[in-house]
């Protein structure tokens, strides 16, 4: 049993995550921006034994709401076991290549505003002396590629930001996880071609629970991306650069 604040509540994975966590009888802060589809989780995770569930409608891109909305965390959820961040959004990589507007709103949501959060929680952890913060991230944030390399630089300059993090927390007993899934079949990824890598929510969520879990630190989601990740990291910039990934 776990006091657990979701970041991003109604994500694919975030909803398999928490399914699994209710099982247990946790107790829920749910955060995202629409009412009815927070509610929607709130109410299927009490179905499921979540001890109690609350929902705050918010714009977590907006940096400049945070200061308030860690107060009303904390007021909602003083005792924080698990700080789990889901939230982010795919660009248009095309779009983006052609107007700068679009690249910074990706990096805004999908890093600036993770960093901004971050750092009032970090701070909560470090002088509570225990804890557990998980952010996902991505396998894209490994090795810039012309697919997506505007998602793939705000990924990699998170995991690099939870590493410092890590660093810093450790001396505190805070634990934080850097989840890397690889392909998942969400909303996120529909308009997209699905071959045999991808992977149900509830198969990623399994395996994201027993990483937290487990304490791990860096987690490919599923495993084997780990390996995949590894050899596209080995190939020389050279050869690389005229490969069409």
């Amino acid at each position: 049993m776990k006091n657990i604040v979701v970041l991003g509540a109604t994500s694919a994975i975030a909803e398999a995550t928490c399914r699994i966590y209710a099982n247990s009888g946790s107790t829920f802060l749910l955060l995202g921006r629409d009412l009815n589809k927070l509610s929607a989780v709130a109410d299927d995770l009490k179905t499921r034994g979540a001890t109690s569930t609350t929902t705050v409608v918010c714009d977590l891109a907006n940096t400049n709401s945070h200061l308030k909305l860690f107060e009303e965390i904390e007021r909602g959820m003083p005792n924080i076991d698990l700080f789990f961040i889901a939230y982010g959004m795919l660009p248009d990589q095309q779009e983006c290549q052609k107007s700068f507007i679009e690249t910074e709103k990706a990096l805004q949501i999908n890093f600036i505003s993770i960093c901004s959060i971050l750092t009032h929680f970090a701070n909560y952890f470090e002088q509570k002396k225990s804890g557990t913060i998980a952010v996902i991230t991505s396998v894209a944030g490994d090795r810039g590629r012309q697919s997506n390399y505007i998602y793939g630089t705000a990924k990699g300059a998170l995991s690099i930001f939870l590493q410092g993090l890590r660093n810093r927390l450790s001396l505190s007993n805070v634990n934080v996880v850097d989840i890397k899934p690889g392909f998942i079949s969400t909303p996120m990824t529909a308009h997209l071609k699905q071959g045999r890598l991808y992977v149900s929510p509830q198969t990623a969520a399994d395996k994201i629970v027993s990483k937290i879990n487990s304490g791990s630190e860096t987690s490919y989601i599923p495993g084997f991306w780990r390996w995949i990740m590894l050899i596209i990291k080995l190939i020389p910039e050279k050869v690389f650069k005229r490969m069409k990934l």
